[in-house]
């Protein structure tokens, strides 16, 4: 737009030529430049060659450089011959070259450039290695006794040696020696071990070594039940060979290899595949004979006592082994069905020690591991319900209950159910259903400020009954894995218990009406993450609009309402991060696993992760806003066709959906605080039934919060600005509080029309829109509609209140004000559409004809021509929607102060010859008066210099320009461009406009510098007045 004002002030100039300064061109001026620039010729010049320059400082430079070239050249024959006379003379006026090359300011010649060949670019990067994929990890089998580990993982990482509890028990190698140790897990997860076992006798290959083993009560590994640290691999004086995949041990000169690629059965994946087993299926039988086959020569072999004869310490524990191991090897091999069994009753499950620390009187308890819903279906408490909703359950005994719509056919709830038994992991009823998004999928990460600081805060003071409830919320999310004990944390913060709203629930009103809506059903625990948000980096995702989510939800059929279950949980934290998220409370420090309620980049980073899952069926099936997903369809089976994409998605990327909080197959529902349904868009009652009980406000808070609550329906209500002018006044600086009759009728009007509130339709893209428009001395009004089957459906409502400078407007502004005011504010909708303005004013049909007119008016004229439009006049008292607007006096009258005149000039200098700098035009002035153009310029420089000297000339002592709307401006320089704005901006006949029309009244007033809008741009965005609402 500010591009365009240059265009647009050619329309204005031509009617306001007696208002800028405009200048002549003199003949002799045009004669002399154009054919030399026709010819391509270096100009000639305008005035005698014996003319003093405008801005003689420019020669200072030149003189300079004359100068040394001078010197240049008179010291390059310093090794030759330099006549004694011309040093003398020429010595002191050299001294400052002298000191530039000293200091290597200047020097005598520019550096040559050496091209390298192949071999000593080779010797001086010393080359590059080629990249290697990852080896694997390092695992060599071993002997305890007649225990024979295939992999014990030999690992540079630990700084000791770890065996389970479950191995040192079949060990049966004595008692452990206590320990004070605790273990700090790659998951920054602390462990307690139970003890330390000295001397165990390891035997690998042909050695025997002596370990100390760590004991800890954790869970076997099926592959890799051991791990040998930094103290084994010290003591077997290992070394590692990455690079070809070898391990090598060794004592005094004998060695042992071991070979990373043997470490496997089949060979190393040349991915980065994962071997695990997932699902064993009933054709399993395949591998049974080479297990027999391996297994029959492992039980024949001799791993007894006879390859530790010389261990006396370990043989204690071979009888017990002996016994066990002779009558497994004795048996039979598994047939697949218990095969199938045991290795999926062997797969590891997480496992999490509870926190040993007791603080007062809470007593954790044992471990135990939570079972899935599928596996033991909750016993839960179902809640009375809307009439439009019911209760269905996808297991027998009124197990797994799923709402759903109470006006479905017998066929339709059959069809529904049956989707919803084959997705139904999608669907979470306790807080052990969720698995949790793949953190390589979407993890949430903290970022710091550069130069931030820690903060620790210590926990704060809670009543018992939040202590209670604080007690079973960690107690809870230990169970499920989501947050871990913690004591070095650089970060801590406090919790905090807020309220917690619980799924849609019916209750009765004053006149006994059952109204669905969502009350406090239990409490939640949340983190002041304050401190920690100050130091964070911001993350500036953005959130869709809410009206138009609701917009293209509304008028359908059939929907299917989801949210997720504890979403925050199910989004991984970044292990480095995790520390960050420490809180504090009675019972000690934790940190989450899990992106918890509270960070300040939370909700951008849940919303980037569902739209990165949903982005096939974003506005096309379904719309995404947080952790509400709403899926549409114009049919049920289109409808539920929808939802079992959305619903195979969600199993897809471990989703879990919250079941009290899903509708399926619903004709409405309330989202976002709206009710959708097929006939449109609707305020929610319940939300209007707590405003309608709210009693008049008492101070400023109050009014603060009634017109904040009120405002998030103001689409529904017309003339919003004009009813709540009274309240909004006394809200403005130094305002005495007087809540006077107009404030109560006000406060009463708005309420009254919340509860008749209209049902808002979506827009058909297809079809004209109709806007209404109007204007009073103090607001302006808009109502956007559309005409289906010849009858008027409403869309938006839109006001606002007018500015003092505004209300001076004359009629015919004010009305196409209102029109410029509709059209700024529905551009989304009406934009490359066809608009019918109906208005009560008649001549505004005749102003976009009008050749003559104010600079204002036909400024608006010109932003409106992008724009489909056609205006129809209409009587005042038949445009009932927006015309009673100019009926009402306006209560509030200002008085304009009375303003005085400054004439001291404070920037008027006398006899001022030459500034500190040169302005932008020097070049310029200068040629066009004494010929003089500098020597630097290149040939390029000097074709666009004598392109552009066309437009520009001389009249002494000002230079002018011909800008591009044929109009004659005078050029100034940078410093006199901001003394211009300033007074334009904040004189008595400034305004505080905005950029472009700051510097349109600079056009305006005769003046030019290349940097004009630039500028305009700079300085007006000092103002916070000006900054964009």
């Amino acid at each position: 737009m500010v591009s365009e004002e240059p265009e647009a002030s050619s329309a204005l100039a031509s009617k306001n030529q007696s208002s800028t300064p405009v200048l002549k061109i003199p003949p002799s001026a045009e004669e002399v430049i154009t054919p030399a620039l026709e010819n391509n010729l270096t100009p000639p010049p305008i005035f005698k060659n014996n003319s003093t320059p405008p801005y003689p400082s420019e020669l200072n430079r030149q003189r300079q450089d004359d100068q040394y070239s001078r010197f240049l050249e008179i010291f390059k024959q310093i090794h030759i011959n330099l006549p004694f006379h011309e040093a003398i003379s020429q010595m002191p006026k050299y001294t400052k070259y002298l000191k530039d090359l000293l200091t290597n300011k200047k020097k005598l010649e520019n550096l040559s450039h050496v091209t390298l060949n192949a071999e000593c670019f080779a010797v001086l990067t010393n080359g590059l290695p080629k990249k290697i994929s990852d080896p694997g990890s390092f695992s060599i089998p071993c002997v305890f006794g007649d225990l024979f580990v295939k992999h014990a993982l030999a690992d540079l990482g630990a700084s000791i040696n770890l065996m389970p509890f479950s191995l040192f028990k079949k060990l049966g190698i004595g008692s452990l020696n206590p320990t004070h140790m605790s273990i700090q897990l790659a998951d920054r997860s602390v462990k307690y071990p139970l003890g330390i076992v000295e001397d165990v006798l390891v035997k690998v290959d042909k050695f025997i070594f002596p370990v100390d083993f760590v004991i800890l009560d954790i869970e076997e590994d099926v592959e890799v039940p051991l791990i040998l640290g930094r103290p084994f691999l010290a003591t077997s004086r290992a070394i590692i060979d990455v690079s070809n995949g070898k391990l090598f041990l060794r004592v005094g000169d004998d060695e042992v290899t071991f070979s990373i690629t043997h470490s496997m059965k089949n060979t190393l994946a040349k991915d980065d595949s994962c071997f695990f087993v997932d699902v064993v299926s009933d054709d399993s039988s395949f591998c049974l004979s080479d297990f027999e086959k391996e297994f029959s020569t492992f039980c024949s072999s001799s791993l007894t006592t006879e390859s530790l004869q010389g261990s006396d310490e370990s043989s204690y524990c071979l009888s017990e082994f002996e016994k066990e191991f002779s009558d497994f090897c004795s048996s039979s091999v598994l047939p697949s069905e218990s095969l199938q069994e045991a290795v999926l009753a062997a797969s590891p499950t997480p496992y999490y020690v509870p926190y040993k620390k007791v603080y007062e009187d809470i007593i954790f308890e044992k471990e135990r591991i939570s079972k899935s819903s599928y596996e033991e279906p909750p016993t839960l408490e179902l809640k009375e319900l809307p009439e439009h909703l019911k209760y269905a359950f996808l297991e027998k005994d009124s197990k797994l209950p799923v709402i759903v719509s109470a006006y479905l056919t017998d066929t339709q709830n059959d069809k529904l159910l049956l989707v919803l038994r084959k997705h139904r992991r999608a669907i979470a009823w306790q807080i052990s259903d969720i698995k949790g998004i793949i953190p390589s999928f979407c993890t949430h990460k903290i970022l710091m400020e550069d130069n931030s600081r820690n903060s620790i805060q210590p926990q704060r003071r809670i009543n018992p009954n939040m202590k209670e409830v604080v007690k079973g919320e960690v107690m809870k999310l230990l169970d499920a894995g989501i947050i871990y004990p913690i004591s070095d944390s650089k970060w801590v913060s406090p919790v905090q218990v807020v309220p917690k709203k619980g799924g849609i629930t019916v209750v009765s009103n004053e006149n006994n009406e059952l109204i669905p809506t969502r009350t406090v059903t239990g409490w939640r625990m949340c983190i002041d993450y304050r401190k920690l948000n100050d130091a964070t980096r911001k993350d500036h995702f953005p959130l869709p609009f809410i009206d138009q989510i609701l917009e293209r939800l509304s008028g359908h059929s059939f929907y299917c309402f989801l949210d997720g279950l504890s979403v925050y949980f199910q989004i991984p934290i970044s292990p480095e991060d995790q520390e960050k998220t420490t809180f504090t409370c009675p019972f000690g420090t934790f940190a989450y696993r899990r992106m918890p309620f509270g960070l300040c980049n939370a909700p951008a980073t849940f919303q980037r992760c569902m739209l990165a899952i949903f982005d096939k069926y974003v506005e096309s099936i379904m719309e995404v806003f947080m952790d509400d997903f709403s899926v549409f369809g114009d049919s049920f089976d289109r409808c539920l066709e929808n939802l079992e994409k959305v619903l195979e998605r969600c199993e897809e990327t471990n989703l879990a959906l919250n079941w009290e909080k899903c509708h399926f197959m619903v004709r409405e529902g309330l989202v976002l605080g709206h009710k959708i349904s097929a006939k449109g868009i609707e305020v929610d009652v319940a939300k209007i039934e707590v405003i309608e009980k709210l009693p008049p406000p008492t101070n400023i808070k109050a009014i603060r919060s009634f017109l904040g609550h009120a405002g998030f329906y103001r689409r529904f209500i017309k003339d919003f600005s004009k009813i709540t002018k009274p309240l909004t006044h006394l809200l403005e600086k130094d305002a005495p509080f007087i809540f006077d009759d107009s404030c109560i009728s006000a406060f009463e009007s708005i309420k009254e029309k919340l509860i008749n509130a209209p049902i808002m339709i979506a827009p058909v893209w297809d079809l004209p829109f109709e806007i209404m428009c109007d204007a009073s001395s103090f607001a302006v009004g808009a109502v956007l509609g559309q005409r289906i089957s010849k009858n008027f459906h409403l869309i938006y409502y839109a006001s606002k209140t007018l500015t003092s400078a505004q209300e001076n407007y004359t009629t015919t502004e004010k009305e196409i004000l209102a029109v410029v005011f509709a059209f700024d504010k529905f551009r989304p909708f009406i934009t490359l559409s066809k608009i019918i303005v109906f208005t009560d004013h008649s001549a505004l049909k005749y102003l976009l004809a009008k050749t003559d007119a104010k600079p204002r008016l036909i400024r608006w004229v010109l932003l409106l021509q992008e724009f489909d439009l056609e205006i129809r006049d209409k009587r005042g008292a038949e445009n009932l929607f927006a015309d009673h607007l100019s009926r009402l006096d306006n209560p509030f009258i200002e008085k304009l102060n009375k303003k005085s005149f400054n004439d001291y000039f404070p920037d008027e200098k006398l006899l001022l010859v030459n500034t500190s700098t040169s302005p932008w035009f020097t070049h310029i002035a200068n040629y066009l008066v004494a010929r003089m153009l500098p020597k630097e310029f290149s040939s390029q420089q000097k074709k666009k210099f004598f392109s552009e000297l066309k437009n520009y000339f001389w009249e002494d002592p000002h230079l002018f320009k011909i800008c591009a709307d044929q109009v004659i401006r005078r050029c100034i320089s940078f410093d006199e461009g901001i003394d211009i704005l300033k007074h334009l901006h904040e004189g008595p006949t400034g305004g505080h406009y905005q950029a472009a029309r700051t510097a349109h009244k600079v056009l305006c007033a005769g003046f030019y510098w290349p940097s004009l809008f630039k500028d305009a741009q700079a300085f007006v965005s000092r103002f916070p007045e000006n900054w964009p609402k």
